[in-house]
C-alpha cells in the first residue's frame, strides 16, 4: 500500500507476543517475509474503544477496517464479525476513490462499485435525477 501513499496498521487486543507467533507460524506460512505492515498492540482495548469496536464484556475488537485521511478525519470503515475475512482488493479500490475524490477537491465522486479508469459522477444539480444517463450499472461489474 506504500505505492498509494498510505499507511497500513493492524490493531488488536493481543499482546506482541502473540502477534509473533501468529506471524511466526501462520501468516509467515501464507505470506512471503510474514506481516507486510507494523502490528500494534492494544491489550486495554484503549483504540478499539475510541473506534466502537472494543466489546468490554469479552475483552475484544470486533474486526474493523478504517480509510482514515490525511487530515485524520476516517472517510470509511467496514466491522465485520470474526468468521468472514476481508477483502484487501476492495480496500484498495475504496482507497484509490477517497484519494480521486480528495483531489478532486469536491468536482468528481465515485459510483458505486467504481474502479480506476471507470467513469467518474460530476456532482451538482443536474445529476440529480440524471445519474443514470452517465453511469451504467456494468461498469461496477467489468473488470
Amino acid at each position: 500500500m506504500e505505492d498509494l501513499g498510505v499507511q497500513v496498521l493492524s490493531v488488536s487486543v493481543d499482546s506482541i507476543f502473540v502477534h509473533k507467533m501468529w506471524n511466526d507460524h501462520e501468516l509467515g506460512k501464507m505470506v512471503e517475509g510474514g506481516v507486510p505492515f507494523p502490528m500494534l498492540s492494544d491489550q486495554s482495548g484503549e483504540i478499539g474503544k475510541m473506534y466502537g469496536i472494543y466489546d468490554e464484556d469479552a475483552g475484544v475488537e470486533t474486526r474493523g477496517r478504517f480509510i482514515i485521511d490525511p487530515d485524520g478525519v476516517v472517510q470509511g470503515f467496514e466491522v465485520l464479525t470474526p468468521p468472514v475475512g476481508r477483502n484487501v482488493s476492495e480496500s484498495i479500490r475504496q482507497v484509490k476513490a477517497f484519494q480521486l475524490v480528495r483531489d478532486a477537491k469536491g468536482t468528481e465522486a465515485t459510483p458505486s462499485g467504481w474502479k480506476p479508469g471507470k467513469t467518474t459522477l460530476k456532482p451538482g444539480p443536474d445529476l440529480v435525477g440524471n445519474v443514470w444517463k452517465v453511469w451504467k450499472v456494468e461498469e461496477a461489474f467489468d473488470d
